[in-house]
């Protein structure tokens, strides 16, 4: 987690700190494999050089981004649990439970379907 330090360390709110902090490490620590990154002053993992998922801060909520493929597959498991979304990123409240089953489908899924991918973005 040192790489996403310096940006946890820039988000004044201490609960918002802790929740980003929380879902960061959950991503490390399932997939270990992945790379932690900040690009475009935002934490993201890749995975041989692809972008696999980015998350920012919002106002009211945390935007998770798997890139436009992973948000049509999962659209709905998305929607069921009460986010909201559009074809870029799906949004957790601040008020909302973290579902991590679904984080973790996701993550599998764009690990999975851009194993043999060579750029950056599908």
């Amino acid at each position: 987690m040192t790489g996403f330090q310096l940006y946890l360390s820039s988000i004044d709110s201490p609960d918002k700190k802790e929740r980003m902090e929380d879902i960061l490490k959950y991503i490390k620590k399932s997939f270990p494999q992945l790379r932690a990154e900040i690009k475009w002053n935002q934490p993201m993992f890749t995975d041989h050089g692809t972008f696999i998922i980015g998350f920012s801060i919002a106002k009211k909520h945390i935007a998770v981004a798997p890139e436009p493929t992973a948000i049509a597959h999962f659209r709905e498991d998305i929607e069921e649990a009460g986010f909201s979304c559009t074809n870029m990123l799906f949004r957790i409240k601040w008020t909302d439970k973290v579902n991590y089953n679904l984080l973790h489908k996701i993550v599998e899924y764009n690990i999975e379907s851009k194993k043999d991918m060579n750029k950056f973005w599908r």
